[in-house]
């Protein structure tokens, strides 16, 4: 495997695909043009080389509100335990979707929808909630509570007028590299008759992810709370890659947010710096289809870049977030597929990033492609979460 790139003056010369040349070769101009030609196009690529199909809609899916608490987070909050059900061709799956909603609001509220990898208990400090996160085998992934619950900020989120909604994304598709581990996810629904090696050309666990997060705002509809038109998809490291995705594919989130999302997140490919398409196919190949393997240490022969990702949500808000200490995620890359993808924002008569420098550590840019560098590691914070906040006011609200 080659040595990780850590290096600036190291980055190679490189051309990103045009987001705004359509595969016939002509130039798209208008947001129209957009949204009935280029778009579909960029999509479907990345469905077939990166992501795959998402899991179709089942045969029936239902909700099961398991437990209530009416005074959660020091009377603050209405807490809901909701069990999904889906099923399909005499096999079902479930999983269980924690809700926060901010108990005295005049009226329903927005929400913040997002995946968690410690298990829904270990989200919260509050020590009544039901364990969830099982990995391959059946076992928790992380019995103890409580270890994520700052990366959450439930209590100031609730604070600020929001609701907030969480599954274990290992309770959608267990986050194992074993070739046979897509059995025992949501897809195991819908092609188990498939050998491991067709299901890997066309499926992957970040798309099950994704497909969870639009089914978690399905089961969202109804709670008379909280208003699923105001929803907001956001997600952490690989379920940062998984909240662009989902953003991509799902129009319903109004602000997409992508909190060190490092490479097939928003990182530039082509920089060849951190994370590459080398190290995620061998250590996590389960999250992409094997057509992304024929990239490997070839990253000039991709027919995108991740400014294509990013722009998939125009006009959409977007928040890119990293980390000084992450060079992993190559923060600067980041930063430059999020100013890119502006240029299809301006289309639609917005500017997209508001900047055209990487701007310095620990400030907030915001705008329809909204970004900031904050200091520290490999992490999600309140200093994110208060980013978040301010873009959700602005945009969403």
């Amino acid at each position: 495997m080659a040595e990780t790139n850590y290096d600036e003056s190291k980055v190679p010369a490189y051309t990103l695909p045009p987001l705004l040349k359509a595969k016939d070769g002509s130039e798209i101009k208008t947001a129209f043009d957009w949204v009935r030609k280029r778009r579909p196009e960029i999509l479907q690529t990345l469905k077939d080389e990166v992501f795959g199909e998402l899991p179709p809609r089942p045969d029936s899916f239902t909700k099961e509100v398991i437990s209530v608490k009416e005074d959660a987070l020091d009377n603050t909050a209405i807490r809901k335990e909701i069990k999904l059900t889906f099923s399909h061709n005499g096999k079902s799956h479930s999983f269980v979707m924690l809700v926060y909603i901010p108990k005295n609001a005049p009226g329903p509220v927005p929400v913040f929808v997002g995946l968690n990898f410690k298990g829904n208990h270990g989200t919260t400090v509050e020590d009544d909630v039901m364990q969830t996160g099982r990995g391959l085998n059946g076992e928790l992934v992380e019995p103890e509570r409580g270890v994520q619950a700052e990366r959450w900020s439930f209590a100031e989120t609730v604070k600020r007028g929001f609701a907030s909604a969480t599954v274990c994304y290992h309770d959608i598709h267990p986050d194992d590299k074993e070739t046979t581990s897509w059995r025992k996810s949501i897809y195991n629904l819908f092609y188990s008759e498939e050998t491991d090696e067709q299901f890997h050309t066309h499926g992957g666990s970040i798309s099950s992810w994704a497909w969870g997060l639009g089914r978690m705002l399905d089961a969202l509809e109804n709670e008379p709370l909280i208003d699923t038109k105001r929803a907001m998809v956001h997600g952490h490291s690989r379920l940062g890659k998984t909240a662009l995705w989902a953003g991509a594919t799902d129009p319903r989130f109004k602000l997409v947010i992508s909190n060190d999302s490092g490479c097939c997140g928003a990182a530039i490919h082509r920089r060849l710096y951190g994370e590459t398409i080398e190290v995620v196919c061998h250590w996590f190949p389960q999250w992409f289809t094997t057509s992304l393997r024929k990239y490997i240490c070839n990253e000039p022969a991709l027919p995108y870049d991740q400014h294509h990702l990013v722009a998939l949500s125009a006009p959409r808000a977007v928040c890119i977030a990293s980390a000084t200490e992450d060079r992993w995620a190559d923060p600067k890359g980041e930063f430059l597929s999020g100013y890119h993808a502006s240029e299809v924002y301006q289309l639609f008569g917005a500017k997209g990033m508001p900047v055209d420098e990487w701007p310095e550590a620990g400030k907030y840019v915001s705008g329809e492609v909204s970004y900031h560098l904050r200091i520290g590691k490999h992490d999600q914070t309140l200093f994110d979460w208060l980013h978040y906040f301010e873009l959700a006011d602005k945009y969403v609200r």
